[in-house]
């Protein structure tokens, strides 16, 4: 079974941003400058450990509601990692007080945002060369 947990920055940078980079630089060609920035140390960060304990996903989650940096690594895509990560996401920014989330998903992702509830709003964008579309989600109480 997967394990969710909320993640360390501090201590845990060099973990999180493996994941980040492996999905992000590596299979999608994202410059690896753009991966880490300011927010990551004020965010919530999520590890998503398999069984024998690899790190094999991760999440943030900002003050304002805003989702992001979701990625697991290519292996572990279609086992329910992602939803895992997403569902904890919600509930932490429930447990934070937030009425909304939003995320900017990468449009072959749409799906699977709607998924949960979010809802495309603007048009479609590119960010890091990959076209991407603004999605927000109202949260329910509980």
């Amino acid at each position: 079974m997967t394990e969710i947990r909320i993640a360390d920055w501090a201590s845990e940078r060099e973990t999180l941003l493996a994941i980040r980079f492996a999905v992000f630089v590596h299979e999608q060609g994202v410059p690896a400058e753009l991966e880490e920035d300011a927010e990551d140390a004020k965010a919530l960060h999520l590890l998503a450990l398999s069984p024998d304990r690899q790190a094999i996903g991760t999440g943030r989650l900002l003050a304002n509601g805003h989702i992001g940096r979701m990625a697991v690594h290519r292996d572990w895509r279609g086992r329910g990692v992602g939803s895992a990560l997403l569902h904890t996401l919600l509930a932490e920014a429930r447990r934070a007080g937030l009425r909304t989330v939003f995320l900017n998903a990468q449009c072959t992702a749409e799906p699977f945002y709607r998924r949960f509830g979010f809802q495309p709003e603007g048009e479609v964008f590119e960010d890091a060369g990959i076209p991407h579309r603004r999605m927000v989600r109202v949260l329910e109480d509980g």
